[in-house]
């Protein structure tokens, strides 16, 4: 025999009720409610340090601590925000009659779960809402900055113009200045070539040999002499020049390949803790619109009257 709630009947074949099974209103106020307790509390997270993003690099066991505790953290927002907008949410709606017992459960859980869902919207609008405003600021400050920089390199290219000079904008012009930097005792420069015609053809040997992995040894010869007429050394320490320069370059690219690698794991990581921490506040919620809507049932059963 199936148990039903008080003033609950069971019936088959019936007509289907007019009333809809879901009360927007508990929905609403419980996301609201929600939305508020999470933010306040990511607040305070900010203030105690608990978050998962920070400005400044960690390593080791300290990196470790952080991610850990960001986690807690963002389980324990979930867990609070959730319950109680899933207990508010339970807890007001109004009661069912004529409704199967296991159907009130039901329609509980599914009322918890779109109040949480709600409640999602709502804190990922506001926070949206938040990161876009930094980032309109932030991008102002740098224009800002930039437009500055941009006066300034006007002003500086306008004196190297009136002075005959070229500038150099090219990505490897800090190890071009290495390798046709000539010592202390160099002799003068008995250079003959266009300095800047030197460099261009200089700059594209180190750019086909950064595509090859590396300098051929054409390329090799060809570009030491080069080095050896321009700054005065010989030959065999442009030789050598050309070989420290293309281990920093190599040395430089896989530092940046292992500083992107680490970045795409932290991202990947940072994706899992935010999926499970939105499951637990899924469960949450869920589970506390179902336990608040059968302590409104067994109050409503006890106190039938408000006397």
């Amino acid at each position: 025999m199936a148990i039903v709630s008080p003033n609950s009947t069971t019936t088959s074949g019936g007509r289907e009720s007019a009333i809809s099974a879901i009360n927007w209103g508990p929905v609403i106020a419980g996301a609201v409610a929600a939305t508020i307790l999470s933010i306040m509390l990511m607040i305070l997270g900010a203030g105690l340090g608990l978050t998962i993003v920070s400005p400044w690099s960690t390593a080791g066991t300290v990196a470790t601590t952080v991610a850990i505790s960001a986690f807690i953290w963002l389980v324990v927002v979930q867990a609070i925000s959730a319950g109680v907008g899933g207990y508010l949410t339970g807890r007001l709606r109004t009661r069912w009659t004529s409704v199967h017992n296991d159907e009130v459960y039901f329609r509980d859980t599914a009322h918890g779960f779109l109040s949480w869902a709600l409640a999602t919207l709502l804190a990922i609008t506001v926070a949206s809402s938040a990161i876009s405003s930094i980032v309109s600021g932030g991008a102002s400050a740098v224009g800002s900055v930039a437009s500055g920089a941009a006066t300034a390199a006007g002003g500086a290219a306008a004196v190297a113009a009136n002075n005959g000079e070229m500038s150099n904008m090219d990505p490897n012009g800090y190890f071009l200045d290495t390798l046709f930097r000539a010592p202390e005792t160099a002799a003068p420069n008995a250079a003959t070539a266009d300095p800047a015609q030197v460099r261009g053809e200089a700059s594209r040997i180190l750019a086909r040999s950064a595509l090859n992995g590396e300098v051929a040894a054409g390329d090799r010869t060809y570009l030491a002499q080069m080095i050896s007429r321009e700054s005065g050394i010989t030959q065999q320490e442009a030789e050598a020049r050309i070989d420290q320069v293309v281990a920093e370059t190599k040395q430089a690219a896989e530092t940046a390949k292992q500083a992107a690698d680490t970045a795409r794991k932290g991202a990947i990581t940072a994706s899992l803790l935010i999926f499970a921490t939105l499951l637990i506040g899924a469960f949450v919620a869920s589970w506390a619109a179902a336990f608040g809507g059968r302590h409104r049932d067994e109050f409503e059963i006890k106190h039938p009257y408000n006397s």
